[in-house]
């Protein structure tokens, strides 16, 4: 059943997705080569913590093997999930950092893909139009379209610039559940899926591969791989609908201000 959402409950989830913005900012500012990923995982925790807020992942998921860390950090050909270590982070790498924030009773959840020093041309457009699909996405949230619409609008974009576009994993409705009904894939036929309503949350976050869009599970039961190898880039965003219009609740803004973009 798909919840929809009140206006304060909105703000509240505001309050929650902003926590995540100003920790995914946090942990901009330290990511570089000679840092290791539990290093970071760290300072999110503590920021977290330290600004009433609960982290969303730790200990999330089956009870035999819950996630371990603050942070899903998913280096180069990770496409998410992917769990921190004390391996330093080497010059040309890129990084999905995705964080969640349990704050006034709500999730927030949103991602960021980050290059480490200088990466390569070829690398960065991956992560450009990726970035890009998000908000394209995000543009057919609106009254009167379908979920299909804004997974249509993603895969569109991003095979058109000859990426391969992520089945098995999607976006998700978000509230006093990490992951709510509606699934939100990101690929698909304009016109499908559940209708977009006033009040609905929802986690939209494109993974979009350098390569095939083929992947593959590790044994340690949470990180994804490309299965050719070639890298995979995920972002994230927390987006209401409200009076037929999409806004969205999470911001890229301080990561941008620690990156000096």
């Amino acid at each position: 059943m798909i919840t929809i959402k009140t206006r304060e409950e909105i703000e509240l989830m505001r309050e929650a997705a902003l926590s995540v913005s100003k920790t995914l900012g946090i942990v901009a500012k330290e990511i570089k080569p000679g840092v290791s990923t539990l290093y970071l995982d760290k300072i999110a925790e503590q920021y977290i913590r330290d600004n009433g807020g609960i982290p969303a992942f730790k200990g999330y998921g089956h009870k035999k093997n819950p996630f371990p860390a603050t942070l899903c950090m998913s280096l180069n050909a990770a496409v998410v999930h992917g769990i921190p270590n004390d391996k330093p982070l080497e010059e040309g790498d890129i990084i999905s950092v995705d964080c969640g924030v349990v704050k006034n009773g709500y999730f927030g959840d949103h991602a960021y893909t980050f290059g480490v020093g200088q990466i390569a041309p070829e690398v960065q457009k991956l992560l450009d139009v990726t970035k890009e699909s998000l908000y394209v996405g995000i543009e057919q949230m609106k009254s009167g379209n379908r979920i299909g619409d804004i997974s249509y609008a993603i895969q569109q974009y991003a095979e058109k610039h000859g990426y391969g576009v992520v089945r098995e994993l999607c976006g998700h409705g978000l509230g006093k559940n990490l992951h709510e009904e509606p699934e939100v894939p990101n690929y698909g036929k304009r016109g499908d899926g559940p209708k977009l309503r006033d009040g609905m949350v929802l986690a939209i976050e494109p993974m979009i591969n350098m390569g095939k869009r083929n992947i593959k599970f590790l044994n340690d039961g949470w990180t994804v791989l490309t299965s050719d190898g070639l890298p995979s880039a995920h972002f994230e965003h927390d987006v209401a609908l409200i009076d037929g219009k999409p806004e969205i609740l999470s911001s890229f803004k301080y990561v941008e201000e620690a990156l000096g973009i």
